[in-house]
């Protein structure tokens, strides 16, 4: 089974410091929902886990991140591309979760919801607690510049992660993992 897990906001939507609290507020990286549908047409499923520190803030309700799902589900249609599981930590940064990333415990749930171990598995993100849970978690980390990606690229060689490959966005980064899955199997 090939899968892989992204992050959600900065990584397929655009990122607010004010935090994503609507589906109005919820607005798609130019490419990154037709990037998803093309890893669905290679045959892979797509998972998300994404802090959603928000609602223990009380800045959104359950309700709220649902109608943002469902809407990335709807738009993700419209493009032949679906996600599989979306998988939120919605806890502070003090609650002292295993969940909320740079944790491994959302990764580790999608592996075991997959059964999939996740020595195989990209985990694309734009965050330097992305790219810890990742290397926590067994998974193999990926960095986009978009989001908190640019800054936390320099973050990189400060935290003995600069061989972490780093794109553009969600395309370059699909486009890469694709290009190197068919020489693979060429």
């Amino acid at each position: 089974m090939k899968l892989i897990i992204l992050d959600r906001d900065g990584v397929i939507n655009q990122d607010s410091d004010d935090y994503i609290k609507s589906p109005d507020e919820w607005i798609p990286i130019p490419g990154s929902l037709e990037a998803i549908a093309r890893l669905n047409r290679a045959g892979y499923i797509v998972a998300v886990v994404t802090n959603q520190s928000g609602l223990s803030r009380g800045y959104f309700e359950l309700k709220d991140l649902s109608a943002m799902h469902r809407k990335m589900e709807v738009l993700l249609s419209e493009h032949g591309g679906q996600v599989d599981a979306v998988i939120y930590c919605p806890h502070g940064p003090k609650d002292g979760c295993d969940c909320r990333k740079p944790k491994p415990g959302m990764l580790r749930e999608i592996g075991e919801r997959f059964q999939v171990s996740l020595k195989e598995v990209f985990f694309i993100g734009d965050s330097l607690s992305d790219i810890k849970a990742a290397t926590v978690a067994g998974a193999n980390p990926v960095l986009v510049r978009t989001g908190k990606g640019e800054k936390t690229e320099q973050l990189l060689k400060d935290n003995n992660f600069s061989h972490i490959p780093v794109h553009d966005n969600l395309t370059t980064a699909v486009d890469s993992i694709l290009s190197a899955a068919s020489n693979i199997y060429a």
